[in-house]
């Protein structure tokens, strides 16, 4: 199973994210990196595969594109969330992925081609429409994605575990046959185990990590197995 490592962009600086509340994330200054200025960052942890969240593009306050081309360039691939409103604000360059989010995306679904699908979910409805995660994977087997990702916000950054609140995981994964990544409140060497025993192909991990719960090794290895 791919082993991805989360980087949340605000203010040209890595914060920590916590269930999703973004106006109390801050500089994330301890763990396994001695900076939060990105490109340090990335090549403190150097990581294998990489998710960017730009969270002032997502919120309409700017972007950070020159820092995510920068960091892309450090990985073999780099998944990048900058709030994507139509197929016109896909970011080009290499090693990226565009992620198209259910939060953000004005445009119909249907109108993308390439780049993965981020069904984004808060207590256990799909933002913003309250549709089940496992109808709009049903749904995205009719789309052009590469692949879907799972993102389950209010879990993030909790260290609380995947729990019973990620919903049926086995039953997800039935929904979409295509690439299917997990991210959200993955706490454990024992969570990444049950996503890969459930079958998906990657699951998105930052806390974990610089908590020391998940070793260096794997994330630099960009694998669980």
């Amino acid at each position: 199973m791919e082993l991805v490592l989360a980087l949340d962009l605000q203010h040209n600086m890595v914060v920590h994210g916590k269930s999703g509340q973004r106006a109390t994330y801050k500089p994330l200054d301890w763990g396994l990196s001695p900076t939060a200025e990105p490109i340090g960052f990335v090549k403190a942890t150097a990581p294998k595969f990489l998710y960017i969240a730009d969270l002032d593009r997502i919120e309409g306050k700017g972007n950070h594109d020159a820092l995510i081309r920068g960091c892309a360039d450090l990985v073999e691939r780099c998944y990048v969330d900058r709030g994507v409103q139509t197929p016109s604000d896909l970011l080009t360059g290499p090693h990226l992925k565009n992620i198209i989010g259910t939060e953000t995306s004005l445009a119909k679904l249907s109108q993308y081609h390439g780049g993965y699908l981020s069904i984004d979910v808060m207590n256990g409805k799909v933002i913003p429409t309250g549709d089940s995660p496992e109808s709009v994977l049903r749904e995205a087997r009719g789309w052009d994605f590469e692949g879907c990702i799972l993102l389950n916000l209010g879990f993030v950054g909790t260290e609380n575990g995947i729990g019973e609140g990620t919903g049926p995981l086995a039953a997800w994964r039935s929904a979409y046959p295509g690439r299917l990544l997990y991210g959200g409140g993955v706490a454990s060497p024992a969570d990444l185990d049950t996503i890969k025993n459930a079958g998906f192909d990657g699951a998105i991990i930052a806390t974990a990590l610089h908590k020391g719960a998940v070793p260096a090794e794997a994330i630099r290895r960009g694998t669980w197995s």
